[in-house]
């Protein structure tokens, strides 16, 4: 069967911006212009298509990316529309992985935002081409030459603009396109018809100025384009519409581009520029991976007529066909009904349908071809990174990146009933979301759901709520501290009780010392010596040590760092018993830690700060208050380094007070280091709160 669209007239892009730019309005503006929709649907309204979950429309933000597909002149174009929000930047990642390029959208008034950054290093990481929007050109103070200054300056590319606003605020009318020396003027208000003039008078000594400015960028990235440029030359159209397109798909140039989505004007120019310089499948190259069986680099042809080779970036629930897996296909051609090879987990699965899907809207398909993104129905074991393949010719590609969870809480179901399904709900929506973690913490005896941000985790919590029916309850999550002896003691241990028939009878002496080396945990040794206690009584002892060792005496925390050695004791021949010695053991332990001026213990996590200079001071301040100890400060790019030891429960819902504190500009990341005693002043603060809400396994 003969492909509709040839590859390389396939455009697999993502629309990636900070929150609040305009991503999602731009993308139904496409929608609408490339005829996918009828009626222009509005974020602000909740009638947005591609903002489908409850959660989106109610908050006007977008939560996960939604895919769709439309068409424009000769082109067939697969979009990614993903959300700005931080907390959920695993979405960004994962589309830009399987992208072949991105329009980044940037607000006229703003500029470079935080998160544009962000998303900006995305794309670096997987050398994804871009080209950009600035938008909003209508609002007050909106500037493009201020934007794309901020471009050179804080995302270090190469960037010129290819047009020129014509009009300011209420009175931005249109754009001047610096290639065809042409203005473009709308004044429909649906921004579906609009005129191509001169440019005007008054523009054009601006208009040379911009477009020198724009072939000297492209002489910096282009062979052909410098050798007019050092001619003193301008190239003819054609020359440099060229040029642009190598030096985008190279990824040695940005094109910036203007408008006002919401206003309707300057979409579909854009749309132009999707066309004309972002790459197909085919200008992406080789589709690089190892071979599963022998780990060696590997080479794979793009095209329909090599071994089949798709990526899973995604996994979502949905509640009519259960699990859809979200591939793109980078080789070969996938028929409904056929046995694909997941190389990652060395498993074979079928596919029992394939859907091309429109936000939340499944247009059933026979195949699909390199270059289309899809979902597949009926995998059972494939998550999110597994490489799909023919099994004959495996290929594994390279595995995309997972940030860490920045934010933890605490979680409990609120009935018994809520007890099984919470499981099993947050179980799918790990599957769904890797940026999503839960574990259970034996020390406090919670389960905790980690995340990207509070905003996150409210989600996750809305959700189980909502499609899941699974009532909870989060709070934060207890820290897990602990305690230790500092002097060495000898205790004695005696459990005795008569009774009418057998007695108990129980007799040890202990020798307890903090140990040498932290982080040894509690050990038990026999020095025993003429049989005092008979052998089988031993083991007894150390079980009662160790039972004793779960629960402390300052504040009910587990004991760690103690050696102790049983160094004498009795027994009686008929009323001593296993559980007598136990008895013992475990008394002479708890009576022993009494003696030895015991102190609490707290987590000490090893930090690292990445922030912009200017907020340098803020960060410092804010840690010293949190007992942070500085360790080094180092100097990355732009950026400062802090390197420093906090205590966790210092830093509990920090990724929302950093954020606060460097308008969202700074990151940071953690991991246990040790434990180091509580200052007394908090320590006696943790003790009256007594052992009943922070005592071991409540």
């Amino acid at each position: 069967m003969k492909r509709e669209f040839s590859i390389d007239k396939i455009r697999n892009i993502g629309i990636v911006a900070h929150i609040d730019a305009g991503k999602t309005t731009t993308t139904e503006r496409i929608l609408f212009y490339t005829g996918r929709t009828y009626k222009i649907g509005e974020v602000h309204d909740g009638t947005a298509i591609m903002d489908w979950m409850p959660q989106e429309q109610e908050r006007g933000i977008t939560i996960t990316a939604a895919c769709t597909t439309c068409f424009w002149h000769d082109c067939r174009i697969n979009i990614i529309d993903t959300p700005g929000h931080v907390d959920f930047t695993i979405e960004v990642e994962r589309s830009l992985k399987i992208l072949d390029g991105a329009v980044v959208l940037f607000d006229g008034v703003n500029g470079v935002e935080p998160q544009s950054e962000t998303v900006w290093r995305q794309a670096d990481r997987y050398g994804v081409p871009r080209i950009c929007f600035v938008n909003k050109m209508d609002r007050p103070a909106a500037s493009l030459v201020e934007t794309v200054k901020q471009i050179h300056d804080r995302l270090g590319a190469n960037a010129a603009a290819v047009q020129l606003p014509y009009g300011t605020e209420d009175n931005f009318m249109g754009m001047v396109d610096l290639i065809e020396e042409k203005l473009y003027l709308f004044d429909d208000s649906t921004g579906k018809e609009y005129k191509k003039l001169d440019v005007p008078e008054d523009m054009k000594d601006r208009v040379k100025e911009a477009k020198d400015k724009l072939v000297e960028h492209l002489a910096e990235a282009d062979d052909e384009a410098m050798s007019f440029f050092v001619e003193g030359k301008i190239p003819p159209k054609d020359i440099i519409k060229k040029a642009i397109r190598r030096a985008v798909v190279a990824n040695k140039f940005v094109p910036v581009f203007c408008g006002t989505a919401f206003k309707n004007k300057g979409v579909q120019p854009l749309l132009d520029a999707v066309c004309e310089y972002l790459p197909s499948p085919l200008d992406r190259g080789m589709v690089k991976g190892t071979d599963p069986n022998t780990e060696q680099y590997e080479e794979r042809k793009v095209g329909d007529d090599t071994p089949f080779c798709a990526l899973c970036f995604k996994v979502a629930s949905d509640p009519y066909v259960g699990k859809l897996n979200f591939v793109r296909v980078y080789s070969g051609i996938l028929a409904s009904g056929s046995y694909i090879y997941n190389a990652s987990k060395r498993e074979r699965e079928r596919v029992t349908k394939i859907v091309l899907m429109h936000a939340n809207k499944q247009e059933i398909v026979e195949k699909v071809s390199t270059g289309d993104i899809c979902a597949l129905v009926g995998l059972k074991d494939t998550k999110t990174g597994d490489t799909l393949c023919d099994d004959k010719q495996p290929i594994i590609l390279e595995a995309m990146h997972f940030p860490e969870p920045v934010i933890s809480q605490s979680i409990e179901p609120k009935t018994k009933s809520d007890q099984e399904k919470l499981g099993m709900s947050l179980r799918k929506l790990m599957d769904e979301d890797p940026s999503f973690r839960v574990k259970y913490n034996n020390e406090t005896g919670q389960t905790i759901i980690s995340g990207m941000g509070q905003l996150h985790l409210d989600i996750i919590v809305d959700r189980l709520s909502r499609e899941f029916s699974v009532a909870s309850t989060v709070g934060q999550p207890q820290v897990a501290y602990k305690e230790t002896l500092t002097k060495k003691v000898i205790s004695t241990g005696k459990f005795i009780q008569q009774s009418g028939g057998r007695g108990q009878y129980g007799h040890c002496v202990l020798e307890i010392m903090p140990q040498e080396d932290p982080g040894a945990g509690v050990t038990f040794e026999d020095k025993l010596k003429g049989g005092v206690i008979p052998r089988e009584f031993v083991p007894a002892v150390k079980n009662g040590v160790m039972a004793a060792a779960k629960t402390g005496i300052l504040a009910g925390y587990p004991v760690i760092d103690a050696a102790v050695t049983l160094i004498d004791g009795s027994y009686h021949d008929v009323d001593s018993s296993e559980l007598a010695f136990q008895m013992a053991g475990s008394i002479a332990f708890s009576d022993g830690l009494r003696q030895a001026s015991c102190i609490l213990l707290e987590p000490i996590m090893n930090m690292e700060v990445v922030v912009p200079e200017e907020f340098m001071g803020p960060i410092i301040g804010d840690l010293n208050s949190r007992r942070a100890k500085i360790i080094s400060l180092g100097q990355r790019a732009n950026a400062r380094i802090i390197h420093c030891h906090v205590p966790l429960a210092e830093i509990f819902n920090y990724a929302t007070i950093i954020r606060s504190l460097t308008q969202g500009r700074a990151t940071y990341s953690m991991e246990p280091s040790f434990y180091h005693e509580v200052p007394s002043h908090i320590a006696q603060k943790i003790k009256e709160r007594g052992t009943t809400t922070q005592r071991f396994g409540k």
